[in-house]
């Protein structure tokens, strides 16, 4: 049974006893829906790992919400201020994910975050080029990209 399919489905049952169809109805329908397919799970033999993946999929959201938020404000103090402190370079980032969903949603999430843009991937997809605003210190932007957004992302996928 796709549990997705089935939280999609009391997503819309929800709505349709509601009578309203609006986004805030259905996320509501979603929401109970995926609570009332999470108590039933031992029952009806839904897998485990679609409860995980959703959990981590909310800690990848709003993780990337709360970078946004910082980098931006970074990124304005440092545009309004008398003598900017960037420091602009290109690292290199190593890339532990492999499948080229992983690799898109990292490399996205990195352009969409101010502050960062993802230049390009090595051919042999094992290198991630990124243009940092702020790289005093090379190491560092690639630690915090790897230990935040990648290990993140690989945590999505992983089964």
């Amino acid at each position: 049974m796709n549990a997705f399919f089935v939280n999609v489905v009391l997503a819309f049952a929800w709505a349709a006893m509601t009578g309203d169809f609006s986004l805030v109805s259905l996320m509501t329908g979603a929401v109970l829906g995926f609570f009332a397919l999470w108590l039933s799970a031992p029952l009806t033999g839904i897998d485990r790992l679609y409860f995980v993946r959703a959990y981590r999929i909310v800690r990848l959201a709003l993780y990337f919400l709360y970078e946004l938020t910082l980098s931006s404000l970074r990124v304005a103090w440092d545009v309004i201020r008398p003598f900017p402190k960037n420091r602009p370079a290109i690292v290199e980032m190593p890339l532990d994910v492999k499948s080229d969903l992983e690799i898109l949603l990292v490399t996205n999430l990195i352009s969409l975050t101010p502050g960062t843009l993802s230049v390009d991937v090595t051919p042999d997809r094992g290198t991630l080029l990124v243009h940092a605003m702020f790289a005093d210190d090379h190491e560092a932007v690639v630690a915090d990209l790897k230990a935040g957004l990648e290990h993140l992302v690989a945590e999505v996928f992983e089964t």
